[in-house]
Parts: structure tokens; sequence; C-alpha cells
């Protein structure tokens, strides 16, 4: 029972390293997905809205920490996501959200939020237009983020049904 609340932690900090380390070498004009959003999602997904709210704001807490950012931007952003991703929770519908694009619709939803949440607090600048400063900002790191969080759906282990 307590691996459950330690187990994405020993997931997240290889997986940060890797979005550090690796991701910018795969970006595209300077936008990388957000790995570690994929994975709030997936364990909100499977654990509930509660745990997914505590989840992202220590997710976002760790982050802020490690990589110098505004401290408390990526806690809000997170902390946020895990919520609002623990609207679709009902665990009788987990298998259904990964064996089929409902996850995808899910990812999108929240990289949206996650984007524009970091983009408002961080890049927020008075002479630039708010609407091409949310959508240049936001919107390409969307699509590269579900577009990674696709693999989540085609390695999610399949059940076969007698």
């Amino acid at each position: 029972m307590k691996l459950d609340y330690f187990f994405p932690l020993m997931v997240f900090f290889p997986l940060l390293l890797i979005q550090i380390i690796i991701v910018p070498l795969i970006s595209i004009e300077g936008f990388v997905p957000d790995l570690v959003l994929i994975l709030l999602v997936f364990y909100t997904l499977k654990k509930g809205q509660l745990y997914g709210t505590i989840l992202g704001f220590v997710f976002g807490l760790f982050i802020d920490l490690i990589t110098g950012s505004l401290l408390g931007s990526s806690m809000f952003s997170k902390t946020l996501i895990g919520f609002v991703a623990g609207y679709f929770y009902n665990e009788n519908k987990i298998d259904i959200y990964f064996k089929s694009y409902t996850f995808l619709l899910i990812l999108f939803l929240c990289s949206i939020l996650d984007n524009i949440s970091l983009t408002l607090i961080t890049s927020f600048d008075y002479e630039t237009n708010l609407l091409s400063l949310i959508f240049s900002n936001s919107m390409i790191p969307v699509f590269y983020t579900v577009t990674i969080g696709a693999v989540v759906i085609i390695f999610y282990p399949k059940r076969k049904y007698i």
C-alpha cells in the first residue's frame, strides 16, 4: 500500500532527468513535450482526484526546485492539472480510458490548461497581445505532448476478455 505513494516518485525523478537532459534534443523550435504531465494525468486517472491533486503539487514543487523556475509556477499548474484530470476518474472506466483515445482527449485538455497557466504566470508581457501569447506558447507543446502521450495507449497492457 505504501508503495503506491512512492512508486510515482521513483518514476518521476528519472523522467524529470529525461525531460531536462534528453527531451530538449528533440525540441521543435524550442517547444518540448511535457513528460511529467503525461505521468501526472496517467496516475490521476488510475488513482483519483485527491491523489492526483497531491501528486501534482509534489511534482510541481520538485520541478520548481530542481529546474530553478519561478517558485510556485509549476506547483500551481500541476496541482490544477491533477485536480482537473481527477474529474474524469471513474474506477469502472480505467481500462476504457487507456484502451481508447479518451486518454488523449483528457491529456489534450490538461495540457492546454497547464500551458496556459504556465504562460500566464511566467511569460506575461504587457506589450504583447494575450491571445497571441497564449496561442504561440501553448498550442505547439500541447500537440507535441499529446503525440508523445499516444505511446501510453500503444504500450498500455491490453486485457483479453473471454
